[in-house]
């Protein structure tokens, strides 16, 4: 199972307004369980870099089958490991906070990233997009 369009654009539509809430301006990207962008979005103001790491922590979470903080905790711990499995991905994997997994039913079906806050604010973003399903 993946996530659709239509779900991937209520995921940015809320974690964008959590940001406008925060008073932020954010990048939000959603991909799919094989690590595909499905949809991508960078906020008016946004720092014009963080759709790449939105993109990059989405799929280091997908790839990875973990969120982001658990993410970097496994890049101090095992950097070797890490920077070889990064080396496969399509695009640069960014650990740390503001990436979660999309499940349904149990499965993986994609990720959130989220770029452009300070690492807790960006993660209330990812949260409060997944929330919207």
């Amino acid at each position: 199972m993946s996530i659709r369009l239509a779900d991937a654009l209520k995921i940015i539509d809320a974690a964008t307004s959590k940001a406008r809430e925060l008073g932020i301006h954010v990048s939000v990207a959603v991909i799919d369980a094989g690590a595909h962008l499905v949809a991508l979005q960078r906020m008016d103001g946004a720092p014009p870099v963080s759709p790449v790491i939105a993109e990059g922590k989405a799929v280091g979470a997908a790839m990875f089958l973990r969120d982001g903080a658990a993410m970097l905790t496994m890049a101090n711990d095992r950097p070797a490991f890490y920077a070889a499995v990064s080396a496969m991905a399509r695009t640069r994997i960014v650990p740390g906070p503001g990436s979660l997994l999309i499940q349904r039913d149990g499965a993986v079906a994609g990720a959130v990233g989220v770029s452009g806050g300070k690492p807790e604010q960006d993660l209330e973003c990812a949260e409060a997009g997944l929330n919207a399903l």
